[in-house]
């Protein structure tokens, strides 16, 4: 029988390749975290209470120092036959350092290995994604203040309803986005504990310092129970998931409001033509594909959810090998979501207005909530308002759509938005991004230089 030799030992070549999956290429996305954690646990391994050292302070520093030679090898890459990242950067330590390479994984096992590599690369994703989301949210928030008071038909079940304006629209969206932060944070919050030392998921009979290897990697806590440990791979990507999931729901309904206020029967904006494509056969076309491609990708992303969930609700406890598929869910989910709020912001930047189309919206009936609203301050009991001008919409026709935006002065309303209350949540989140990054980074540069 063929097989294929693996640092584990041999391996069917089918069966390694069934088990190994997309692992090769998901894990380049990994080394660098690999060998920050990797870094940490030599580095508490050399200070544990052992006689004879297990590795010693100096062995410590060349594991480092070469773990940052794998970390800036651009040429470094996972094979098949290394199985993952794990694996991969154990076997280049050995070529680079001998004996010394062989004693890194003391102490630990692949699962709490995998499991650290995709908290970091987790938190690492975390920041970039809130600092995109903040960029789309002040797109959105510029666009409302450029054209604030700017009348524009509000809308329910699609059908004209009361006067509203354009920085409302703008803000709505912006505040909706801004607001799906918390489900981001939840999961930053519950990824934000260190696995590392859990091993298989029973411990091991040597005295790790897990909070040692937590604080190295720059984790709030580690993770106290090794079993917990262990079974909490597969729920971090399933919470992430479920974040992203919302947080395209949200960029989706935004993507359908500019697809259809841009159609000519609104016109109400113009869509920047660079980021529309044309037809192969009619000249004439300027198409909102990305657009569109947000309410599909916002599809596949549900659909990343539900497989991750999914494959979790039936699993016994400790590690399972169902859980390797998770990697893959999450990062396509991730991938999705950061190019969407990107794609969004230049959107939004290259939008326009059309005025004229915007006013063209207000029919006598758009008026009629205000008008009734204002017989009732009048002191004509609300009921009887209503009738009143439900019975006379004709006579609607001379009300004006900016002295409609104007009389609406309270918080959130179309002459009462609070720009500066949305430019410091921004302002807050970027802050927020910027020092966590910044801390990230300096416990990179501490164990990899």
């Amino acid at each position: 029988m063929k097989t294929e030799k693996t640092i584990t030992g041999d391996v069917d070549p089918d069966v390694l390749d069934y088990t190994v999956g997309d692992d090769p290429v998901l894990d380049m996305d990994l080394i660098r975290w690999d060998c920050l954690g990797t870094a940490a646990h030599v580095t508490m391994l050399s200070e544990m209470p052992v006689t004879p050292p297990v590795v010693t302070k100096d062995e410590a520093a060349r594991v480092r120092a070469a773990l940052a030679e794998v970390v800036a090898d651009k040429t470094f890459v996972v094979r098949e036959q290394d199985q993952d990242v794990h694996m991969a950067v154990e076997t280049r330590l050995t070529e680079m350092l001998g004996d010394l390479g062989k004693k890194i994984h003391t102490g630990r096992s692949r699962n709490d290995q995998v499991a650290v590599d995709v908290r970091l690369h987790i938190k690492d994703q975390i920041l970039g994604l809130e600092g995109e989301l903040a960029d789309l949210a002040s797109a959105l928030v510029d666009f409302g203040k450029a054209h604030d008071r700017v009348p524009m038909v509000g809308r329910t079940h699609l059908q004209p309803a009361m006067p509203s304006s354009v920085g409302v629209w703008a803000t709505g969206h912006a505040e909706m986005i801004l607001d799906q932060t918390a489900n981001l944070e939840a999961a930053y919050t519950m990824n934000d504990a260190c696995p590392l030392g859990s091993a298989a998921g029973y411990g091991v009979p040597l005295p790790l310092n897990r909070q040692r290897t937590s604080d190295l990697l720059g984790f709030a806590r580690p993770m106290h129970n090794v079993f917990g440990a262990s079974m909490g791979r597969g729920e971090d990507e399933a919470a992430l998931l479920s974040a992203l999931a919302q947080l395209m729901a949200v960029l989706s309904r935004l993507a359908e409001d500019m697809i259809l206020f841009s159609m000519p029967e609104f016109g109400y904006f113009t869509l920047p033509r660079a980021y529309c494509t044309g037809s192969s056969i009619m000249p004439q076309k300027y198409n909102p594909d990305v657009l569109e491609l947000v309410r599909s990708k916002t599809a596949q992303v549900l659909g990343l959810a539900t497989a991750s969930l999914s494959m979790l609700h039936a699993m016994p406890g400790g590690y399972n090998r169902d859980l390797q598929d998770c990697k893959g869910l999450y990062m396509k989910g991730l991938s999705i979501t950061r190019t969407t709020l990107r794609i969004l912001a230049k959107f939004v930047q290259g939008m326009g207005i059309d005025e004229t189309k915007l006013r063209a919206g207000f029919i006598p009936g758009v008026f009629a909530t205000d008008v009734a609203l204002r017989k009732v301050a009048a002191g004509t009991p609300w009921r009887e308002a209503y009738h009143q001008v439900r019975d006379n919409l004709e006579a609607l026709a001379t009300e004006d759509a900016d002295a409609a935006v104007a009389a609406k002065t309270h918080a959130g309303a179309t002459a009462g938005l609070d720009y500066a209350l949305y430019d410091g949540r921004i302002q807050e989140l970027q802050k927020l991004v910027a020092v966590r990054a910044e801390a990230f980074e300096s416990h990179m540069k501490e164990l990899l230089g």
